[in-house]
């Protein structure tokens, strides 16, 4: 190729072309960091109180029927004073414009320790999520459940009959605005019951498995009177008996379920209302024992005994009402029933009721205290066997926001 003083134009022309190009590029993105956005918020909470009856040790601060002595005495003495700070939370959410929409992230901490950390006070996670457009990846609330109709109580575990549960997931929301679809595949997992069987060591061999995620969708209608939601859950279970003796224990289960959950709005009030069925999601649940329980099949010689999904309802209703700027008050009451499977133990958790009412005080914005009564009640499959417990609790709640870039 010649190189002519027309060729030699042309060349310059492209290069200075590219470093335009290049410059309003740079901008574009030094503009676009300009407007990122750091937000960071928590708080500090006091959770105090006497608790009248008895509880598992390691849930001294929630009122959970699923943690009452399933016998007399199980947990030593009635009567137990409380005073705690393991609500007190910490997050961070950022907020970074792209040419493909804004990316979301949120990571959130609480002090309320759970599993191994049962009882303690420890850092714990509650949410590490990212949004970009239509998807999302991470750790957040799963999409079978509602978070909105939590009720403005001041008792860290909440109503036993909702469904509540932060789980590992990815979501797909092909729509959104005042009618919202979401789908996701989320991490899968459940617990069984050994009922009558559980010392028996043709048991000690029977490991869970879950080859497939759990499937979970939610449809819902928005709009200034509130709106309701209808989610569904489906799950496959797999148990394999690695003993080698006579018997094979092997076996699978599917879970299911529908969660019909509504906030209406009346003024400044709220009424939250949910109903819950299926089988085998107890996991899901805020507040229920195993998925899977054992039933006798003693006419077949070579699998005696199957696991079974265990049928479950349960519902919750709360109503918040504000009095005016200073007070509010809550009251409510929820219930989860179990159909328990034939061979569980006599003294295996069978119904669950929940019930609170408070009145809290507003000084500012962003503090609140005050007073909470608490009722729950255990009842037991098949001995008879029923308690309940009152607490009374009060708290205090001081909150922080504070926002870095952005404009």
């Amino acid at each position: 190729m010649r190189h002519t003083p027309k060729n030699i134009r042309r060349t310059v022309l492209g290069l200075l072309m590219v470093a335009l190009l290049a410059a309003a590029g740079a901008a574009q993105d030094a503009a676009t960091e300009a407007k990122a956005r750091l937000e960071i918020s928590g708080f500090a909470m006091l959770d105090m109180g006497y608790q009248s009856g008895q509880s598992h040790p390691d849930w001294f601060d929630t009122a959970r029927p699923v943690k009452l002595p399933a016998y007399e005495g199980e947990f030593g003495a009635d009567g137990h004073w409380f005073m705690g700070v393991r609500q007190s939370r910490f997050g961070v959410r950022g907020f970074i414009p792209t040419k493909y929409g804004e990316v979301k992230t949120i990571f959130e901490f609480e002090l309320f320790g759970t599993g191994v950390d049962a009882g303690q006070t420890t850092f714990r996670l509650r949410h590490a999520w990212a949004e970009l457009g239509q998807f999302g990846a991470g750790q957040y609330w799963s999409t079978f459940m509602d978070p909105d109709v939590f009720p403005n109580s001041i008792e860290y575990w909440g109503p036993n009959g909702i469904v509540w549960f932060r789980n590992v997931q990815f979501r797909w929301t092909p729509i959104s605005g005042a009618t919202t679809v979401a789908i996701a595949l989320e991490r899968p997992g459940a617990s069984a019951d050994q009922g009558v069987y559980q010392d028996r060591i043709e048991l000690e061999g029977v490991t869970a498995r879950f080859p497939l995620p759990d499937l979970a969708v939610h449809v819902r209608r928005s709009g200034k009177w509130g709106h309701v939601q209808l989610a569904g859950l489906l799950r496959q279970m797999r148990w394999d008996d690695t003993n080698d003796d006579k018997y094979d224990l092997t076996g699978k289960a599917t879970g299911w379920g529908f969660d019909l959950t509504t906030v209406l709005n009346v003024g400044q009030d709220a009424f939250r209302g949910v109903v819950v069925y299926g089988e085998g999601i107890q996991n899901y649940m805020n507040d229920a024992p195993v998925d899977v329980g054992i039933q006798n099949n003693f006419s077949d010689p070579v699998t005696p005994v199957v696991g079974v999904p265990l049928p479950m309802f349960s519902f919750s209703a709360f109503f918040d009402h504000t009095w005016n700027e200073k007070f509010t008050s809550t009251v409510g009451y929820s219930m989860l029933d179990i159909t328990n499977s034939d061979a569980q133990a006599p003294s295996a958790f069978k119904r669950g009721h929940y019930a609170l009412a408070n009145v809290l005080y507003h000084p500012a914005s962003n503090v609140f205290m005050g007073p909470e009564l608490q009722w729950i009640k255990r009842e037991n499959f098949s001995d008879g066997w029923k308690v309940d417990d009152v607490r009374i609790q009060f708290s205090a709640k001081y909150s922080f926001k504070a926002s870095i870039g952005g404009e």
